[in-house]
């Protein structure tokens, strides 16, 4: 059996992690060992993740496995998109230019912001009674 040439990446977004591994193949994408369509039931998170690719042309050439953990859905496919974007400059670094153009390669910065004591969660005060 010949191994084939894997190019692996990790993306973050909010408080999800996503280690992507890039191979040549027939363009499918699986996600914790179930495929794409099953684990992304909502449309808009699938379009997220399939920008980089749609972006290069690649979508059709390659196979994605993707391990994904922490967070919600929308944030695993975000942290996708910025592994996917990450292999892909890994595999072709003259695809760089037009990933980063894209911002596909910038790291987004928004997270949860913490409690604070004295409100009910991070800005919402609790409900004021006069008497």
């Amino acid at each position: 059996m010949s191994e084939k040439i894997q190019y692996a990446a990790t993306g973050r977004r909010k408080s999800s992690i996503a280690r992507v591994r890039l191979m040549s193949g027939e363009g499918k994408i699986f996600v914790n060992k179930r495929p794409f369509n099953e684990y992304f039931p909502r449309e808009s998170n699938r379009l997220v993740i399939m920008q980089p690719l749609e972006l290069v042309n690649m979508a059709p050439k390659l196979d994605i496995h993707a391990n994904c953990c922490g967070g919600g859905l929308s944030g695993q496919a975000g942290a996708m998109k910025l592994g996917i974007a990450r292999a892909l400059v890994k595999m072709d670094p003259s695809l760089k230019p037009l990933i980063k153009k894209a911002g596909f390669l910038t790291r987004d910065p928004r997270a949860r912001e913490r409690k604070k004591y004295g409100r009910k969660r991070a800005r919402r005060r609790f409900q004021f009674t006069k008497r």
